[in-house]
């Protein structure tokens, strides 16, 4: 049986804003799209936290208890540990610790920007076209990518002689 949208019931303890690792989370929105408003949880992995949580897909974000946002935040921070396979987690064989793990929130921006760091530091092809803030991943630059840059051809106008 699907609800259509907008035909919910509130129930008195409904919230409209949810803190769940570091973000808000509109609580109007049904908890697998709610999820995906954390940075670093996507659709599928969102999926199976709600399916490992045991809650209901069909249930909106503002009708969550505190003890089922805390069981939904334990599960996002620590997917493996809670049976997600190796392969949903964003973070595989990391590079410091070799292990995989998942990062979301505010971490991943901290992460992301080591990484380019690194990759600048041992002056990597990435890292080469990162510092010199051109295309990194094989796309061509003949015609995109020139923001920035000045666009056309300006003439010197000619002095008048009198």
């Amino acid at each position: 049986m699907a609800m259509q949208q907008g035909t919910y019931k509130k129930s008195s303890n409904f919230r409209l804003l949810i803190r769940l690792v570091g973000t808000s989370v509109d609580g109007q929105k049904l908890i697998e799209y709610g999820l995906t408003q954390i940075k670093g949880v996507g659709i599928r992995l969102s999926q199976a936290v709600v399916r490992i949580a045991g809650i209901s897909p069909l249930r909106r974000m503002g009708d969550l208890s505190e003890e089922e946002c805390d069981t939904l935040e334990k599960i996002i921070k620590n997917p493996m540990e809670y049976g997600i396979p190796g392969w949903m987690v964003n973070r595989q064989k990391d590079i410091r610790t070799g292990e995989d793990r998942h990062i979301s929130g505010t971490d991943l921006d901290l992460v992301l920007k080591v990484d380019i760091d690194r990759m600048k530091r041992t002056r990597s092809w990435k890292g080469m076209r990162h510092q010199l803030g051109l295309k990194v991943r094989g796309q061509r630059t003949r015609c995109t990518g020139r923001r920035g840059l000045t666009v056309g051809y300006y003439r010197k106008k000619k002095k008048s002689t009198k």
